[in-house]
Protein backbone atom coordinates (compact mmCIF):
# COMPACT_ATOMS: atom_id res chain seq x y z
CA UNK A 1 0.00 0.00 0.00
CA UNK A 2 0.99 3.43 -0.77
CA UNK A 3 0.33 5.53 3.19
CA UNK A 4 0.62 9.05 3.74
CA UNK A 5 2.13 9.87 6.86
CA UNK A 6 1.14 12.97 8.50
CA UNK A 7 4.12 14.40 11.13
CA UNK A 8 6.10 11.43 9.43
CA UNK A 9 9.77 12.91 10.62
CA UNK A 10 8.98 13.16 14.23
CA UNK A 11 9.62 10.40 16.71
CA UNK A 12 6.56 7.87 16.47
CA UNK A 13 6.03 8.97 13.15
CA UNK A 14 10.33 8.16 11.54
CA UNK A 15 9.81 4.59 13.28
CA UNK A 16 6.82 4.19 11.85
CA UNK A 17 7.63 4.66 8.20
CA UNK A 18 10.27 2.52 9.30
CA UNK A 19 8.05 -0.45 9.94
CA UNK A 20 6.38 0.25 6.85
CA UNK A 21 8.88 0.89 4.54
CA UNK A 22 10.10 -2.96 6.24
CA UNK A 23 6.97 -4.30 5.72
CA UNK A 24 7.03 -3.59 1.65
CA UNK A 25 4.96 -0.55 1.71
CA UNK A 26 5.33 2.73 0.13
CA UNK A 27 5.56 6.04 2.41
CA UNK A 28 4.88 9.75 1.67
CA UNK A 29 6.03 11.66 4.56
CA UNK A 30 4.13 15.41 5.21
CA UNK A 31 6.14 17.26 7.86
CA UNK A 32 5.98 20.93 8.81
CA UNK A 33 9.58 20.34 10.75
CA UNK A 34 7.91 22.35 13.58
CA UNK A 35 9.04 19.66 15.89
CA UNK A 36 11.29 17.40 13.50
CA UNK A 37 14.45 17.20 11.48
CA UNK A 38 14.75 16.61 7.91
CA UNK A 39 17.72 14.49 8.45
CA UNK A 40 15.14 11.72 10.07
CA UNK A 41 14.21 11.31 6.19
CA UNK A 42 17.14 10.46 4.85
CA UNK A 43 18.03 8.31 8.19
CA UNK A 44 14.75 6.34 7.25
CA UNK A 45 16.50 5.66 3.83
CA UNK A 46 19.52 4.63 5.37
CA UNK A 47 18.16 2.48 8.00
CA UNK A 48 14.93 0.43 5.15
CA UNK A 49 17.42 1.05 1.72
CA UNK A 50 14.02 3.02 0.67
CA UNK A 51 13.37 6.43 0.33
CA UNK A 52 10.16 7.81 1.20
CA UNK A 53 8.70 10.82 -0.73
CA UNK A 54 8.89 13.74 1.49
CA UNK A 55 6.71 17.27 1.63
CA UNK A 56 7.51 20.27 3.66
CA UNK A 57 4.45 21.17 4.01
CA UNK A 58 1.28 21.72 7.02
CA UNK A 59 -1.15 19.12 7.44
CA UNK A 60 -3.78 22.28 8.34
CA UNK A 61 -3.27 23.35 4.35
CA UNK A 62 -6.22 21.98 2.57
CA UNK A 63 -4.80 23.02 -0.63
CA UNK A 64 -1.76 21.28 -0.20
CA UNK A 65 -3.02 18.44 1.12
CA UNK A 66 -5.40 18.38 -2.09
CA UNK A 67 -2.71 18.16 -3.84
CA UNK A 68 -0.88 15.40 -2.43
CA UNK A 69 -3.56 13.06 -2.39
CA UNK A 70 -4.74 14.24 -5.70
CA UNK A 71 -0.89 13.21 -7.34
CA UNK A 72 -0.22 10.47 -5.69
CA UNK A 73 -3.65 8.72 -4.93
CA UNK A 74 -2.80 6.96 -1.51
CA UNK A 75 -4.47 3.73 0.22
CA UNK A 76 -4.51 4.69 3.34
CA UNK A 77 -3.28 7.77 6.07
CA UNK A 78 -1.39 8.00 9.27
CA UNK A 79 -2.11 11.32 10.94
CA UNK A 80 0.66 11.80 13.32
CA UNK A 81 0.67 15.61 12.44
CA UNK A 82 0.34 17.73 16.35
CA UNK A 83 1.00 19.83 19.00
CA UNK A 84 1.69 16.87 21.79
CA UNK A 85 3.06 18.33 24.81
CA UNK A 86 0.26 18.36 27.83
CA UNK A 87 1.51 21.14 29.90
CA UNK A 88 2.19 23.71 27.03
CA UNK A 89 -1.50 22.85 26.06
CA UNK A 90 -2.68 24.44 29.43
CA UNK A 91 -0.34 27.33 28.80
CA UNK A 92 -1.70 27.57 24.78
CA UNK A 93 -4.68 26.14 24.16
CA UNK A 94 -5.65 27.85 21.49
CA UNK A 95 -2.57 27.00 19.42
CA UNK A 96 -3.44 23.49 20.09
CA UNK A 97 -7.39 23.21 19.61
CA UNK A 98 -6.55 25.27 16.25
CA UNK A 99 -3.29 22.82 14.86
CA UNK A 100 -4.86 19.43 16.32
CA UNK A 101 -8.53 19.37 14.82
CA UNK A 102 -7.94 21.49 12.13
CA UNK A 103 -5.33 19.31 10.91
CA UNK A 104 -7.19 16.30 11.54
CA UNK A 105 -10.41 17.69 9.55
CA UNK A 106 -8.04 18.71 6.49
CA UNK A 107 -6.62 15.42 6.31
CA UNK A 108 -10.39 13.26 6.31
CA UNK A 109 -11.08 15.62 4.25
CA UNK A 110 -9.19 15.07 1.63
CA UNK A 111 -9.26 11.32 2.21
CA UNK A 112 -13.33 11.35 1.29
CA UNK A 113 -12.75 13.36 -1.51
CA UNK A 114 -10.12 11.04 -2.71
CA UNK A 115 -11.59 7.93 -1.78
CA UNK A 116 -8.76 6.95 0.67
CA UNK A 117 -10.66 4.49 2.71
CA UNK A 118 -8.04 3.80 6.00
CA UNK A 119 -7.34 6.32 8.65
CA UNK A 120 -5.42 5.71 11.11
CA UNK A 121 -5.38 8.25 14.19
CA UNK A 122 -2.75 8.67 16.27
CA UNK A 123 -4.49 9.47 19.46
CA UNK A 124 -3.54 9.22 23.56
CA UNK A 125 -3.86 7.72 26.61
CA UNK A 126 -4.81 11.23 27.68
CA UNK A 127 -7.99 11.16 26.36
CA UNK A 128 -8.94 8.91 29.76
CA UNK A 129 -8.22 11.67 32.12
CA UNK A 130 -8.33 10.98 35.58
CA UNK A 131 -9.95 7.54 35.19
CA UNK A 132 -9.33 4.37 37.64
CA UNK A 133 -6.40 2.38 36.52
CA UNK A 134 -5.77 0.44 34.27
CA UNK A 135 -7.76 1.92 31.21
CA UNK A 136 -10.17 0.75 29.25
CA UNK A 137 -11.48 1.31 25.78
CA UNK A 138 -14.79 0.76 26.88
CA UNK A 139 -14.65 3.84 29.24
CA UNK A 140 -16.12 7.05 29.51
CA UNK A 141 -13.42 9.64 28.47
CA UNK A 142 -12.35 11.90 31.04
CA UNK A 143 -9.82 14.28 28.87
CA UNK A 144 -10.65 17.76 30.45
CA UNK A 145 -7.49 17.37 32.59
CA UNK A 146 -5.64 19.19 30.33
CA UNK A 147 -6.31 20.96 26.22
CA UNK A 148 -3.87 18.02 24.78
CA UNK A 149 -6.38 15.65 25.43
CA UNK A 150 -9.41 17.12 24.74
CA UNK A 151 -7.94 17.96 21.74
CA UNK A 152 -7.39 14.15 20.72
CA UNK A 153 -11.08 13.46 22.39
CA UNK A 154 -12.40 15.59 20.27
CA UNK A 155 -11.00 14.51 16.91
CA UNK A 156 -12.01 11.23 17.70
CA UNK A 157 -15.44 12.05 17.79
CA UNK A 158 -15.24 13.89 14.86
CA UNK A 159 -13.63 10.75 13.07
CA UNK A 160 -16.63 8.52 14.60
CA UNK A 161 -19.33 10.34 13.23
CA UNK A 162 -17.83 10.78 9.87
CA UNK A 163 -17.21 7.26 10.29
CA UNK A 164 -21.17 6.35 10.81
CA UNK A 165 -21.90 7.77 7.48
CA UNK A 166 -19.23 6.63 5.44
CA UNK A 167 -19.55 2.67 5.13
CA UNK A 168 -16.69 2.37 3.56
CA UNK A 169 -14.78 4.00 6.05
CA UNK A 170 -11.57 2.18 8.52
CA UNK A 171 -10.83 4.74 11.82
CA UNK A 172 -8.52 3.21 13.84
CA UNK A 173 -7.93 5.21 17.35
CA UNK A 174 -4.87 4.33 18.62
CA UNK A 175 -4.60 5.53 22.18
CA UNK A 176 -1.05 5.05 23.05
CA UNK A 177 0.87 4.98 26.36
CA UNK A 178 4.28 6.78 26.98
CA UNK A 179 6.32 6.00 23.76
CA UNK A 180 10.54 5.69 24.65
CA UNK A 181 13.58 4.01 23.51
CA UNK A 182 14.96 4.81 20.05
CA UNK A 183 15.41 2.20 16.69
CA UNK A 184 18.09 -0.29 17.71
CA UNK A 185 20.71 1.45 14.68
CA UNK A 186 20.73 4.66 16.81
CA UNK A 187 19.75 6.48 13.70
CA UNK A 188 16.78 7.67 14.84
CA UNK A 189 14.93 8.48 18.26
CA UNK A 190 13.72 11.00 20.29
CA UNK A 191 15.48 14.48 20.13
CA UNK A 192 12.77 17.24 21.04
CA UNK A 193 13.65 21.07 20.48
CA UNK A 194 14.53 22.85 23.19
CA UNK A 195 14.31 21.53 27.00
CA UNK A 196 12.37 18.14 26.58
CA UNK A 197 8.51 17.55 28.10
CA UNK A 198 8.71 13.96 27.81
CA UNK A 199 11.06 12.26 30.67
CA UNK A 200 12.94 9.76 28.61
CA UNK A 201 14.88 12.35 26.25
CA UNK A 202 15.05 14.46 29.20
CA UNK A 203 17.04 11.46 31.28
CA UNK A 204 19.55 10.78 28.16
CA UNK A 205 20.43 14.62 28.11
CA UNK A 206 21.29 14.67 31.85
CA UNK A 207 23.47 11.69 31.00
CA UNK A 208 25.31 13.39 28.30
CA UNK A 209 25.49 16.07 30.07
CA UNK A 210 23.13 18.65 27.91
CA UNK A 211 21.13 19.42 31.04
CA UNK A 212 22.50 19.17 34.65
CA UNK A 213 20.14 17.31 36.44
CA UNK A 214 16.46 15.72 35.91
CA UNK A 215 13.29 17.53 37.51
CA UNK A 216 10.66 15.77 38.66
CA UNK A 217 7.61 17.03 38.25
CA UNK A 218 5.76 15.98 41.96
CA UNK A 219 6.62 13.31 44.60
CA UNK A 220 3.24 13.45 46.78
CA UNK A 221 1.05 11.76 44.44
CA UNK A 222 -0.83 8.78 46.21
CA UNK A 223 1.56 6.43 44.33
CA UNK A 224 4.50 3.57 45.58
CA UNK A 225 6.65 5.70 45.66
CA UNK A 226 5.19 9.32 45.14
CA UNK A 227 5.94 9.80 41.62
CA UNK A 228 3.79 9.34 38.67
CA UNK A 229 2.90 6.30 37.02
CA UNK A 230 2.91 5.98 33.61
CA UNK A 231 2.97 2.53 30.81
CA UNK A 232 5.89 2.89 29.13
CA UNK A 233 6.28 1.08 25.19
CA UNK A 234 9.33 0.72 23.04
CA UNK A 235 8.80 2.99 20.21
CA UNK A 236 9.38 0.61 17.99
CA UNK A 237 6.80 -1.92 19.35
CA UNK A 238 4.07 1.07 19.37
CA UNK A 239 5.66 1.58 15.49
CA UNK A 240 4.63 -2.00 14.56
CA UNK A 241 1.40 -1.91 16.73
CA UNK A 242 0.35 0.90 13.58
CA UNK A 243 1.39 -1.35 10.82
CA UNK A 244 -0.53 -4.41 12.06
CA UNK A 245 -3.80 -2.04 12.97
CA UNK A 246 -3.57 -0.47 9.29
CA UNK A 247 -2.98 -3.98 7.43
CA UNK A 248 -6.25 -5.40 9.23
CA UNK A 249 -8.23 -2.81 8.97
CA UNK A 250 -12.15 -2.94 8.56
CA UNK A 251 -15.06 -0.89 7.97
CA UNK A 252 -16.11 1.12 10.92
CA UNK A 253 -14.66 2.31 14.08
CA UNK A 254 -11.63 0.09 16.14
CA UNK A 255 -10.42 1.72 19.40
CA UNK A 256 -7.10 -0.03 20.54
CA UNK A 257 -4.70 0.69 23.48
CA UNK A 258 -1.38 0.23 22.58
CA UNK A 259 1.28 0.01 25.66
CA UNK A 260 2.61 -2.54 28.03
CA UNK A 261 0.17 -3.17 30.12
CA UNK A 262 2.36 -2.15 33.26
CA UNK A 263 2.92 1.25 35.39
CA UNK A 264 5.96 2.05 35.89
CA UNK A 265 7.19 5.42 38.37
CA UNK A 266 9.10 7.65 36.98
CA UNK A 267 11.75 6.37 40.03
CA UNK A 268 11.27 3.17 38.67
CA UNK A 269 12.26 4.43 34.78
CA UNK A 270 15.27 6.11 36.76
CA UNK A 271 16.68 3.50 38.15
CA UNK A 272 15.96 1.06 35.21
CA UNK A 273 18.15 3.38 33.03
CA UNK A 274 20.78 3.75 35.56
CA UNK A 275 21.10 -0.02 36.07
CA UNK A 276 20.83 -0.70 32.42
CA UNK A 277 23.51 1.71 31.16
CA UNK A 278 25.67 1.92 34.12
CA UNK A 279 25.20 5.50 34.90
CA UNK A 280 23.91 7.87 37.42
CA UNK A 281 21.35 10.55 36.67
CA UNK A 282 21.03 13.37 38.94
CA UNK A 283 17.94 14.46 40.61
CA UNK A 284 15.54 16.73 42.19
CA UNK A 285 12.15 17.54 42.76
CA UNK A 286 9.81 19.94 41.88
CA UNK A 287 6.24 20.66 41.63
CA UNK A 288 3.22 19.60 40.08
CA UNK A 289 2.85 19.66 36.22
CA UNK A 290 -0.49 21.56 35.40
CA UNK A 291 -2.46 18.99 33.97
CA UNK A 292 -0.84 15.82 35.25
CA UNK A 293 -2.59 12.75 36.64
CA UNK A 294 -1.39 10.27 39.42
CA UNK A 295 -1.42 6.96 37.05
CA UNK A 296 -1.79 5.93 33.58
CA UNK A 297 -1.67 2.33 32.39
CA UNK A 298 -3.56 0.32 29.78
CA UNK A 299 -5.53 -2.98 29.77
CA UNK A 300 -4.30 -3.75 26.37
CA UNK A 301 -6.15 -7.24 25.83
CA UNK A 302 -8.06 -6.04 23.03
CA UNK A 303 -4.75 -5.44 20.74
CA UNK A 304 -3.58 -8.75 21.90
CA UNK A 305 -6.87 -10.49 21.23
CA UNK A 306 -8.26 -9.11 18.27
CA UNK A 307 -4.58 -7.40 16.70
CA UNK A 308 -2.58 -10.34 17.78
CA UNK A 309 -0.10 -7.59 18.79
CA UNK A 310 1.30 -7.04 22.22
CA UNK A 311 4.79 -5.20 23.32
CA UNK A 312 8.12 -7.42 23.56
CA UNK A 313 10.34 -5.11 24.51
CA UNK A 314 11.11 -3.71 28.47
CA UNK A 315 12.33 -0.95 30.52
CA UNK A 316 15.82 -2.42 29.75
CA UNK A 317 15.55 -2.40 25.86
CA UNK A 318 14.24 0.91 26.53
CA UNK A 319 17.10 2.32 28.50
CA UNK A 320 19.22 1.32 26.52
CA UNK A 321 18.36 2.34 23.08
CA UNK A 322 16.80 5.75 24.42
CA UNK A 323 20.75 5.65 25.20
CA UNK A 324 22.35 4.85 22.45
CA UNK A 325 20.83 6.98 20.26
CA UNK A 326 21.44 10.02 22.19
CA UNK A 327 25.36 8.68 21.92
CA UNK A 328 25.31 8.70 18.73
CA UNK A 329 23.24 10.92 17.48
CA UNK A 330 21.66 13.24 20.07
CA UNK A 331 20.18 16.26 18.65
CA UNK A 332 21.01 15.99 15.44
CA UNK A 333 17.85 13.84 14.40
CA UNK A 334 14.12 13.82 15.92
Amino acid sequence: MLIVVTGGAGYIGSHTCVELLSHGHEVIIVDNLVNSRIEAVERIARITKKKPLFYQADATCDQTMDLIFASHKPDGVIHFAGLKAVGESVEVPLAYYHNNLLSTMVVLDNCLKHGVDRFVFSSSATVYGDNRVPFLETMELLPRTNPYGETKAICERILTDVAKVNPQLSVILLRYFNPVGAHESGLIGEAPQGIPNNLMPYITQVAKGVLKELKIFGNDYPTADGTGVRDYIHVVDLAEGHVIALQQAQPGVHIYNLGTGRGTSVLELVKAFERANNLKIPYSITERRAGDIAECYADVSRARERLGWTAKRGLAEMSRDAWRFEKQTGKSNS
